[in-house]
């Protein structure tokens, strides 16, 4: 039975005065440079507060630990636990983790926000999008540590212009050791009329030191399935694997390190609703029609789709991802460290529904519209985006084995996307003498993009008949897979950086440069038909008559885009005891995501549309902090100039992500938090935060036409919070409570509408009951969130002049019971 925890760690410094210090960083190099020694002292302290810490780093930056993490639900997303830093804002979509969320770290989203796994990049490669979904257990993770304003110098990233979040995994115990976690729960909400139940496990190994060398490893497995906590109909179906084998070298801090991880979705899409529905606890739940049967074969007849399994909840979201992570620390002399951290991983994801097969072909009228009547010209196969009945798929072949092909046959479509990734970051750190350290980074990311867009047809209940249609992809009569995208892309990095920290008495000065240097290659295997995406996919066949019918369209292509810059990051600290004070400029850089990019292919190479501008900000932190053996706290102020905003919302209905150049937008604002422990049974922890933003033009709409944008907030994300947590130790009982009240968020950048505040309760209580053979707890956990059973508005991403978009419902009360065998 333990308050807190006390985390061992390999301490790095010339003196006692270099104590440990949280590896707040993403890198193993930027761990060993912000704690600003190289000289290894081994130590064991507390540094934090109740599972806070507050690093004394010229950033703005807070640290979450063990402590906090694991009163939180088992299994629940870290995106929902990072929650409790100010300055972020999560949106769950359930109450238990596994189906997505959005969030904001003052005001940006999750796409200009760099998420690590010791320092693998989480972002999607694309289009930097964050799938809080498919995150590591938390129970294999040691720290995550929340950035607000700016990114370490070498960071893998294309987007972080708003922060980072950098999730480290624990280290492997030195005794041999079996941790577990089972999970029970259900929803528990007002206007619920059936359980929800929801059930995970979860089993950890540690080897121990086998050599008695230093040679240690883990390796965790973990299950969960649950019903959808808003309909009838959806199953979220999760498995993951994680491990870790690690190796000293030495006694001075070096050691090598691979770690593993993979994980399988299978999840419904599911509380996506239009925003003016959320009105009262029955809202929130609804049925789902799971009896139909599809219009079946009728040879010689014109067979129709008639929607039996088109409603958005029927569609599937799966995912399986995989990486494998190096660690490594070596002292090459007493005054030069080298870290080397590679990576590789894998992702193979779809998301997308029901859609109309035709079995007709396509010929084009004079509008180079399709038709299925024959009219004297080539009778294409294939997709095509300018039908005049919006976009459709014809193959030229029986589809559903009538022996006709008149029919329009019920299928499925959804976005396919694989990725595989490498990359490397290696630092060298030269310590000139114990006040002044330089060291030199490079940084190496290689993203393969493929993306896809393959076709199946249904079952006769209108399921699809594998969740992965590119599995078994449909082909045309023409003899090539029918995809309603096709494009494959090379997102590449060679980024150079330096940084110098040096300490003049109580002054800590850090003088960074980044020299980022990328490169995107793009191959367009579609014809693209305008500047907004739209597309025309076929192959094998003569493409004159089409390309007479849109003269305008554009044949598959490749180009490359580089994009490359100076960003320079300066900070300084100055101590007053146990007060001090810190500021920090940074410069950022965004490179416009594929989206952008493949729709600039409309446009011929030397026309300016056709290199689309990075996005670029200056951000400026500053604040107070202070810090003793009870209390962490800390007040700072932040302004963050944005040129080039481009703005991006997914529908999940149309399945496609919708753009905004929002010009100039500057964001300012204040995060604060302390927390405070008066002795070791009782904990205090209170932050907040105030985000603001200023569109500084009118965003026009066509010639002549503009949107009413000058001085307005930014939609999506809230313009205040606040929150806190108590925890209480009654001896073999421990309770905790924690609350955030969630301000107002505008639904569109004009400003004319906004959905109101919201405020969610939590509660944690842990009996410990025993102890383990290996001398950790055997504890009981309750975890009950939502405990108001507050009716709000969830996860949405904002719009320029919409009223009622597509949003998700906010989680229902939920409760879990959990029994803990070694936490």
């Amino acid at each position: 039975m333990k308050l807190k925890y006390l985390l061992a760690t390999s301490v790095v410094g010339l003196s006692a005065a270099a104590a440990s210090a949280p590896a707040y960083a993403q890198s193993t190099g930027s761990v060993e440079f912000e704690e600003g020694t190289t000289i290894v002292v081994s130590g064991t302290r507390e540094q934090d507060v109740g599972g806070v810490e507050i690093p004394q780093t010229p950033k703005a930056k807070q640290e979450l630990n063990e402590e906090i993490i694991r009163r939180q639900r088992p299994g629940q997303t870290v995106n929902d636990i990072v929650n409790l830093v100010p300055g972020v804002s999560f949106q769950n979509n359930d109450p238990w983790g596994s189906s997505g969320g959005s969030f904001t770290i003052r005001g940006f989203a999750d796409d200009a926000i760099s998420q690590t796994l010791d320092g693998l990049p989480l972002n999607d490669s694309g289009n930097y999008a964050l799938y809080t979904n498919q995150q590591v257990d938390p129970e294999v993770l040691e720290s995550v540590s929340v950035n607000l304003g700016a990114t370490d110098v070498d960071s893998p990233t294309a987007s972080a212009v708003g922060g980072t979040i950098n999730i480290r995994t624990r280290e492997p115990s030195d005794i041999f050791k079996i941790t577990s976690t089972m999970s029970f729960g259900d929803v528990i909400a007002r206007g619920n009329d059936r359980s929800r139940p929801y059930m995970r496990g979860f089993v950890m190994v540690d080897t121990g030191d086998i050599t008695g060398g230093g040679l240690k490893a883990f390796g965790s497995a973990s299950y969960t399935r649950y019903d959808n906590a808003f309909n009838n109909y959806g199953v979220i179906e999760k498995q993951q694997y994680n491990g870790r084998i690690w190796q000293d070298l030495g006694s001075n801090g070096d050691f090598i390190a691979v770690a593993g991880h993979y994980n399988e979705n299978r999840n419904n899409f599911a509380g996506s609703v239009s925003i003016n529905s959320i009105t009262d606890p029955e809202s929130r739940f609804y049925s789902v029609d799971d009896n139909c049967t599809v219009d079946l074969p009728s040879p010689g007849g014109r067979d129709i789709d008639n929607n039996c399994g088109a409603s958005f909840d029927r569609r599937y979201n799966p995912s399986n991802t995989g990486n494998i992570r190096g660690s490594s620390r070596f002292t090459l002399t007493d005054n030069l460290i080298l870290t080397v951290d590679p990576s590789w991983q894998y992702v193979k994801a779809n998301g997308g529904g029901d859609e109309e097969l035709l079995e007709q072909r396509c010929y084009l009228n004079a509008d180079g519209n399709c038709t299925t009547t024959p009219n004297g010209t080539t009778g294409y196969t294939g997709f095509f985006d300018n039908d005049a009945n919006g976009r459709q798929y014809y193959f030229g072949r029986d589809l559903n084995g009538d022996g006709d092909t008149l029919d329009e046959v019920t299928g499925h479509d959804p976005s396919q996307t694989r990725t595989r990734r490498v990359g490397v970051i290696a630092n060298l750190a030269y310590e000139i003498n114990p006040n002044h350290l330089v060291r030199l980074a490079y940084t190496y990311d290689d993203a393969d993009h493929r993306q896809t867009g393959q076709t199946s047809v249904a079952l006769s209940n209108g399921e699809i008949r594998d969740v992965f249609p590119v599995n078994d992809p449909l082909f045309t009569v023409d003899g090539f897979q029918l995809n309603k995208r096709n494009r494959q892309s090379y997102a590449i990095l060679h980024q150079v950086s330096g940084e110098y920290r040096g300490t003049f008495g109580d002054l800590t000065t850090v003088i960074g440069l980044r020299a980022p240097f990328f490169t995107r290659e793009l191959n367009q295997y579609c014809y693209t038909l305008d500047a907004g995406g739209d597309l025309a996919c076929f192959e094998n066949q003569d493409p004159a008559d089409f390309l007479a019918g849109n003269p305008d369209a554009v044949a598959p292509t490749e180009r490359t885009y580089k994009y490359d810059d100076l960003l320079p990051n300066v900070g300084l600290v100055y101590d007053f005891g146990s007060a001090s004070v810190f500021a920090n400029y940074a410069k950022g850089l965004s490179v416009p995501g594929t989206d952008v990019l493949y729709n600039s292919l409309f446009f011929a190479a030397t026309n300016p549309d056709a290199q689309p501008d990075p996005e670029t900000t200056d951000s400026f932190d500053g604040g107070f902090r202070y810090q003793t053996g009870n209390i962490q706290a800390q007040i700072a102020g932040y302004y963050t100039i944005y040129s080039d905003r481009l703005a991006t919302a997914y529908d999940p209905v149309l399945d496609e992500t919708v753009f905004r150049n929002l010009g100039r937008v500057d964001k300012y604002g204040v995060d604060a938090s302390v927390a405070f422990q008066p002795n070791r049974n009782l904990l205090f922890y209170l932050f907040g935060s105030i985000n603001e933003s200023e569109i500084k033009d009118d965003v026009q709409l066509g010639a002549g036409s503009f949107a009413d944008t000058a001085g307005k907030n930014e939609s999506g994300a809230p313009l205040w919070s606040v929150g806190g947590r108590t925890q209480y130790n009654l001896g073999p009982i421990e309770i905790g409570i924690q609350a955030k009240h969630t301000g107002k968020r505008y639904v569109n950048d004009i400003n004319t509408a906004e959905v109101g505040g919201y405020t969610l309760v939590d509660a944690d209580i842990r009996w410990v009951i025993g102890e383990n053979p290996f001398g950790d707890d055997v504890a009981l956990q309750l975890n009950v969130t939502n405990i108001l059973d507050e009716v709000y508005v969830g996860g949405f991403g904002g719009g320029l002049t919409s009223t009622s978009p597509f949003v998700q419902i906010g989680p229902p009360r939920a409760a879990s019971i959990s029994l803990l065998f070694g936490f």
